[in-house]
């Protein structure tokens, strides 16, 4: 990211002028803010303009709105991963237009962005609250979803066609960008619409957001994972419990799973590299963990250690295509074993597609509940080119622009990483404390 200050400044359509339909609860001023007063060490060094303070827009219904809810039509859109919570999401934002609001228009759209697309052919999903009422029960999307670029003229040709006011995007920074564009192609057009995001990433890395729904949901599948793993290490000499979890570029998943049930005896994350060979490399340690007390528990986020097992190419979304860290480990502490003519028995658990694919934790669908409804207040006020999020325990609407300039990592120095080492005594994997 570029050094300076942060702009929070949250597009708008124009003047809401129409009385919300809306008679109970705490209508929010336009005027109300919520600090940005927390350490910026996690959002990489951002710099804080001088004289103002960070502020973000707080979320939440408005008295006046944008549209006139009996002529608004909406559209929902899920890209990117499964993650567990998007379909408590798309309920939610059906139940809160169409009950709060009393929007009758709002169309599924298939397979992610391709469904805008007419060579592919896909059709839309007209969505009540008939049609929903049950879909928080399973896992995946009802929506289905899709990876890559589509052509933003051919989006907006589409969303004129279907005479859409208001855009709601469920996905992680590369969804954000797209819709970013998307907007720029309708503002350069004339048009007016609303584009309204809800982050979806498992691996809790977007920046600007303080929790990302599903993120819990797949940490306490994790830590459950690890607790048999580790029963599985310890059932045998020399017992190893071989963890891969979720985590391309941010290791938040593997540590906070790791401190759930504190078994993990090894955390290896994106952020901190570690040596594999010599007297202080990660085999020779474990070795000797192996020695002192007969087992061990690893978890390794997927994107750990690449400087090993680095892959090949780049996925359909631009993604530079991963090596698989875990196998590529179970490999060489077999063979380092092996070599010294130590037994070993090793479980390798990689449980990446299960958790992804469950349905959402309680705690995970109320907030993805809260997400849901600040998301349609936000659409109905006339807000776009922004996502909900939340910050220092408030909803608040960030701009599309914060979340692509570039990821949330694992502070080497902050509490969550300090925990972890403090819980399993495994080296710092500082380059200066090497």
């Amino acid at each position: 990211m570029s050094s300076g200050p942060v702009n929070t400044r949250i597009d708008s359509l124009g003047t809401p002028k129409i009385a919300s339909p809306l008679r109970s609860g705490h209508f929010v001023n336009d005027s109300e803010r919520v600090l940005f007063d927390v350490s910026l060490s996690g959002c990489q060094g951002e710099v804080v303009s001088s004289g103002t303070p960070i502020a973000f827009e707080k979320a939440g219904a408005r008295r006046q709105i944008f549209f006139d809810p009996s002529k608004l039509k909406c559209a929902l859109v899920t890209c990117g991963g499964l993650c567990p919570g998007v379909n408590n999401v798309i309920r939610s934002l059906v139940l809160s237009l169409y009950h709060a609001y009393g929007v009758r228009n709002i169309l599924g759209i298939r397979y992610g962005l391709q469904g805008f697309i007419p060579k592919f052919g896909h059709s839309v999903w007209e969505l009540t609250p008939e049609t929903v009422s049950d879909i928080h029960q399973l896992g995946g999307t009802v929506l289905s979803s899709s990876r890559g670029p589509q052509d933003v003229g051919q989006i907006v040709d589409a969303l004129e066609r279907m005479n859409i006011g208001a855009l709601f995007v469920i996905g992680g920074d590369g969804t954000f960008h797209a819709a970013a564009t998307i907007v720029e192609e309708t503002q350069s057009r004339g048009g007016k619409i609303s584009v309204i995001g809800i982050p979806k990433t498992i691996d809790n890395d977007i920046m600007f957001l303080a929790r990302s729904f599903g993120f819990n949901t797949a940490v306490t599948v994790a830590a459950r994972v690890l607790e048999s793993a580790h029963a599985e290490a310890l059932g045998a000499p020399n017992g190893v419990g071989l963890v891969k979890v979720m985590g391309r570029h941010s290791g938040f998943i593997a540590c906070t799973a790791a401190l759930a049930g504190r078994d993990a005896n090894f955390v290896l994350i994106p952020e901190a590299d570690f040596d594999l060979e010599g007297p202080h490399g990660f085999l020779e340690v474990l070795e000797k963990r192996l020695r002192e007390r007969g087992h061990a528990v690893i978890v390794v986020a997927e994107g750990a250690g690449q400087i090993y097992c680095s892959g090949e190419g780049t996925d359909l979304s631009g993604n530079v295509k991963l090596g698989d860290i875990g196998l590529f480990l179970k490999q060489k502490i077999t063979e380092h074993f092996a070599g010294k003519g130590l037994e070993l028995n090793l479980k390798y658990i990689d449980p990446s597609y299960f958790i992804r694919s469950v349905p959402a934790t309680a705690g995970d669908a109320v907030f993805c509940g809260f997400l849901a409804q600040n998301a349609v207040h936000a659409a109905m006020a006339g807000r776009t080119n922004m996502f909900v999020g939340i910050w220092n325990d408030e909803f608040v609407h960030v701009p599309f622009q914060l979340a692509v300039g570039g990821r949330k990592r694992v502070d080497l120095d902050g509490r969550i990483w300090q925990a972890v080492l403090e819980g399993t005594g495994q080296p710092s994997f500082k380059p200066d404390m090497a």
